[in-house]
């Protein structure tokens, strides 16, 4: 056993004394991470959310109408979408647009109402006059949701008079009013179309429970152990390939040629292959924790998930070094399979696919990692990953044990 754990730190201080191997192992995926960060805003998630847009609303009119669409821009219903506030100077609203401290002014003008609803005692509106949406122009997505949804009160109002006054001429013509009750039936119309013209064109909800599981939850959690086991996948491949590398240069015949056995030897340089690529994944963890204030979880189940996944990429990278020729054929398959692996298990994507894809991935230490590290991350603990540890021990023996029967027949554990 001691033998064994020389054999293995030894290979430990090898990698980690090396500069070029500690920039892919450490350096690449934390730097990934940090980008991934950046462009998904997992660094400002306190601000990730769309904003409120600013408006402000300009009612000259006084009427039924406007204070109906006045009504409306400040209402609760919309209270997630617009913050909107209420002046009466029309010339303070255009410049609060033009120095981009509102998206919109939505400017309501004198006598609107009187436009669509006749005056009572008359049977014909006022002339017509037009709502304005002044709109800024370094805003133009934000102003255009303004200005849809006083176009849509527009539309109802519209729609509503037009259809008043075909329903009052119908009646009429069929005698079923007289013509001195269309001055009364055309007002109790307006009225009701100004009740149904204030009904909210869009509703905002939200659920309390996604909401604070959202404002709780970091996108980094699932990017980071993502991009740590996409590089785990090369580190153990590199690992592997220094017991060709020692069997070319002649160091593995000299280590055999001593008293310490072949199977002690071949245990001692998988053990280097796995505490390099343990030591790296614990690194990253404890990096990221420090500097991104990640919460990985429940310590015990990141511990016992860690050292599981490490086992299973520790079998296939022992696998590429069983099956090659030559040091160089397990670098160029081992890149192959980190980014074959990466796609597969979901490590790119912050998460396992879906359909056949994900069904193939299942072969992959990443995607059962992959499964793990979510649940630790919504909150599950040890008890909620043993599937996912299990299935990474098991994959991890039966690719070791047909390693070590594959490096037997190539004579690796020969004198």
């Amino acid at each position: 056993m001691t033998k064994l754990l020389t054999i293995g730190w030894k290979d430990l201080k090898v990698m980690f004394r090396d500069r070029a191997a500690l920039i892919l192992m450490l350096a690449a995926p934390f730097a990934l991470t940090l980008g991934m960060g950046l462009i998904t805003g997992a660094f400002s998630r306190g601000g990730s959310s769309i904003s409120k847009l600013p408006v402000v609303v300009v009612n000259q009119d006084g009427g039924q109408l406007g204070n109906a669409l006045e009504d409306l821009l400040t209402s609760a219903d919309l209270g997630d979408l617009l913050a909107a506030q209420v002046e009466t100077d029309v010339a303070a609203a255009r410049s609060a647009v033009e120095t981009d401290q509102m998206v919109a002014a939505v400017l309501i003008p004198a006598n609107f109402t009187a436009s669509v609803i006749p005056a009572e005692g008359s049977s014909a509106p006022a002339a017509a006059v037009a709502i304005e949406v002044y709109k800024n122009p370094g805003r133009p997505i934000s102003s255009s949701v303004v200005e849809s949804i006083v176009q849509g009160f527009v539309d109802r109002v519209e729609a509503g008079r037009v259809g008043g006054q075909v329903a009052i001429e119908q009646l009429l013509r069929s005698g079923l009013i007289a013509p001195q009750e269309v001055a009364r039936l055309a007002q109790q119309i307006g009225q009701q179309q100004a009740s149904l013209a204030a009904e909210p064109l869009i509703r905002v909800q939200r659920s309390d429970i996604a909401a604070s599981q959202s404002a709780d939850f970091n996108p980094l959690l699932l990017l980071a152990p993502g991009m740590a086991l996409v590089f785990l996948m090369f580190t153990v491949s590199l690992g592997s390939r220094s017991i060709l590398v020692e069997r070319r240069d002649g160091t593995l015949a000299r280590m055999l040629s001593t008293a310490t056995g072949g199977g002690s030897i071949l245990m001692g340089k998988i053990s280097g292959v796995y505490l390099v690529g343990a030591a790296q994944m614990f690194i990253l963890i404890l990096a990221s924790a420090l500097l991104f204030r990640l919460r990985w979880g429940d310590p015990l189940g990141v511990i016992a998930l860690v050292l599981a996944a490490v086992v299973g990429a520790s079998g296939w990278g022992l696998l590429l070094a069983a099956v090659a020729k030559t040091p160089n054929q397990v670098a160029n398959l081992g890149m192959a399979m980190m980014l074959l692996f990466g796609v597969l298990g979901g490590s790119f994507f912050g998460g396992t696919l879906s359909g056949a894809a994900g069904t193939l991935g299942k072969i992959t230490p990443n995607a059962w990692a992959m499964d793990g590290f979510t649940t630790l991350a919504r909150g599950g603990d040890l008890a909620d990953v043993t599937t996912e540890i299990a299935a990474l021990l098991l994959m991890g023996a039966l690719l070791l044990a047909l390693s070590v029967v594959l490096f037997g027949r190539k004579g690796f554990l020969q004198r």
